[in-house]
Formats: structure tokens, C-alpha cells, sequence
């Protein structure tokens, strides 16, 4: 019997439409989840905003979300991990599970890979804003006793963050950097705390964002970069030494930057204030050509590690938060500042999300939509 299902869906510039749509049948291998509570992404506020994202193109009528919780209500005849009841977080990447990349467990950049709320892939693959969905019941993770539905919604941006830091290897008590002290930027930082022991200083050109990161216990030190619009590259590159001169000032040689903005300017800051030997971590999604300072960063073998979502970091990190490790973490449900309930509500949650504050003036960092 075919399931209809509400979902919220994107047709242009912030004209989001509530419409009705068929599920699939349920394959041996899949199962069907009700979506409880999904967190809005930086990526898909692009597509809320401009219907692209950098220079991928919206082609078709899209439904955003990816950062999603549920509760499992059927499974395939092939699912043994998995029974009705179980309340699941989403991987709601779909790599080919054949290619080399594949087959060496970096499956994250997978050529044929299709993304929930990602316009790449062609047709596009659905995001998670809708009532139900059909998912492969091996990209659906159990949450064990303990972990909350709203854990579960942010495993998806922890899992960002966790691959980030197994990519950058730091070794303990390294000296860390973070630029962006949004979602991502703050757990690059708890976790650079709790599983590298770093000590960490966060930059960003908000100022509350930056109370928050220190006063919640995500970094150790914060530093707020000055708004400046320098003109000229030279002018460009001497306003990106001022800030990794700041840095420095904060917490001596830097062994590992994690660049979470995709800001020209702090990409530049992250190459001069790194410490030669050291590593930095390209997370942030922003203007795609840009002006580096190349030599600054081979002259003194500073590496530079792209980092595109994740690959194997689901399990690892669902077992740290079911670990004694949590209780070392900052408070994760601090980073929830507003919710949503129900698909009706999803315009304004996306109008909320785009902004720096609420109506009473408390910060907006995750904005969540609770279906």
C-alpha cells in the first residue's frame, strides 16, 4: 500500500509550499521512520535563501532537512538491527558502497553520493522535512538508552565535527584554533577538549557568540575579529596577520586550526597563525575561489586538510554520547536556542534561523523543528 505523507518543499527563493507526496514502497533492506525533530543546517538556509548553494544549482522542487531524528515504525524483511519502536538518528548519505573510495571507507565523497536536501545529485535527493521517510536501514543508527531524540538530531553535525578532528590527528594537549563559533565551530571545539585534552581559543565577529563559547565551557578563550573590509590583497593580508597576531597573543603557537566559516579573511588568519609542522582544518563552506597566502602555509609545511561531512563517525560518536565522556562535553542542549513545532511551522523556523537574534535577544544557534 503506498504511504502519503505531508512535506515541506522548497519551489524558489523562501517559497516554501506544504504539499503532499507518495513514499516508496518499503524495500527488504529499508525502513520507514516517522521524522520527530530535525535541526536546521547552514547549507540549507543557503538553499532557503538564494534556491542554490555556492554553485550548485536547485534543478527541481526540493524538501530541505537532514539533521533528523525518529522513531522507526516498519522494517524490510532483510532489517535485523532495527524494530518498530527504536528511535534512530539519520545518515542521510547514500554513496554507491562500490567504488574505491567506497571500499576504502571514505565514503563521504563518493562520486555518485546522493544527499538528503543536497541539489548536487540529479534527481535530488529529499531531505527529512516531511512526516515520514523510506531510508536504508543500514544508514539509520539506533540511539541507545540515554540518548535523547534531540541527541539524535544533532549526531549529523557532531559527526562533522568528530571527522574533522580525526582528520586533523592532534596530538594531546595540543593548542587549537577555531574560527566560527556556530554549531559546527562550537563542537570542533568541545571535542578538540575532551578527546585531543586541547586547549582551545574560538574566533568570531559576534561577540555574544564568543561570551557563549567560553562561558558555556566550549572553548577555553575567546577573541572577537574586528570588522574590517580592507580593499586591497595586501591590505587583506595584513588584516589576516592582525588576527592571527591577536591569536597568538591569546594562546601562543597554534598546532591546529579548524576554519568553520569559509571567510576568505580567516582562511588567510588560519594559515598565519598556525605553528610550522601544523594542520588546517578546512570545514567551512564559503566563496570557492579565493586569495591564499600559499607560501606562508609550504614555506613552513603547514598542511592544509579539507574536510567534507563525514564517513564512519555515526557509531563513534552515538557511543561517546552514551559514554562517561558526555558528562565532560558542554551542555549540547544549550546550542538548541529555538524550536519549532510542527510542519506548519516550518517558514518561520527558517526565517528565524537567518537570524543573529530572536525577538528578546537571545542568540540563535540551532534552530529546531520538533514534527
Amino acid at each position: 500500500m503506498s504511504t502519503e505523507v505531508k512535506a515541506s518543499v522548497l519551489h524558489g527563493v523562501k517559497d516554501l509550499r506544504l504539499e503532499t507526496r507518495i513514499l516508496p514502497p518499503l524495500n527488504p533492506t529499508d525502513v520507514l521512520i516517522k521524522i520527530k525533530t530535525t535541526g536546521l543546517c547552514g547549507s540549507d538556509l543557503h538553499y532557503y535563501h538564494h534556491f542554490r548553494n555556492g554553485d550548485i544549482l536547485v534543478r527541481e522542487p526540493l524538501t530541505l532537512g537532514h539533521e533528523s531524528a525518529g522513531i522507526v515504525t516498519s522494517v524490510g524483511s532483510a532489517v535485523t538491527h532495527l524494530a518498530p519502536g527504536d528511535k534512530v538518528a539519520l545518515e542521510v548519505g547514500q554513496p554507491c558502497e562500490q567504488c574505491n573510495l567506497c571500499l576504502q571507507g571514505r565514503y563521504n565523497i563518493c562520486q555518485e553520493m546522493k544527499f538528503r536536501s543536497s541539489a548536487k545529485a540529479w534527481p535530488h535527493a529529499q531531505g527529512t522535512l516531511q512526516e515520514e521517510v523510506v531510508h536504508p536501514g543500514k544508514w539509520c543508527h539506533k540511539l541507545p538508552e540515554g540518548v535523547a531524540l534531540d541527541d539524535g538530531a544533532l549526531v549529523e553535525p557532531m559527526a562533522v565535527a568528530f571527522h574533522a578532528l580525526q582528520r586533523a590527528r592532534l596530538e594531546e594537549g595540543a593548542n587549537v584554533l577555531v574560527f566560527g563559533a556556530g554549531t559546527v565551530g562550537l563542537l570542533c571545539a568541545a571535542f578538540s577538549k575532551v578527546v585531543s585534552k586541547a586547549r582551545v581559543v574560538i574566533a568570531d565577529i559576534q561577540e555574544e557568540r564568543v561570551r557563549f563559547a567560553v562561558g558555556e565551557g566550549f572553548a577555553d578563550e575567546g577573541i572577537v575579529v574586528p570588522m574590517k573590509r580592507p580593499g586591497t590583497i595586501e591590505e587583506r593580508l595584513a588584516f589576516a596577520k592582525e588576527v592571527a597576531g591577536m591569536v597568538g597573543g591569546k594562546i601562543g603557537p597554534v598546532d591546529g586550526t579548524f576554519e568553520c566559516t569559509g571567510v576568505e579573511s580567516c582562511l588567510q588568519a588560519a594559515i598565519y597563525a598556525t605553528t610550522p609542522g601544523g594542520k588546517v582544518m578546512i570545514i567551512g563552506m564559503g566563496n570557492p575561489i579565493q586569495t591564499l597566502p600559499i607560501s606562508a602555509a609550504s614555506l613552513r609545511e603547514v598542511d592544509l586538510i579539507g574536510v567534507f561531512r563525514y564517513a564512519n563517525s555515526y557509531p563513534k560518536v552515538i557511543e561517546l554520547l552514551a559514554s562517561g565522556l558526555r558528562t565532560k562535553l558542554p551542555g549540547l542542549n544549550r546550542l538548541i536556542t529555538q524550536r519549532f513545532t510542527g510542519i506548519e511551522s516550518i517558514p518561520k523556523a527558517f526565517d528565524m534561523a537567518g537570524r543573529v537574534k530572536d525577538d528578546d535577544g537571545n542568540l540563535v544557534i540551532k534552530v529546531l523543528v520538533d514534527m
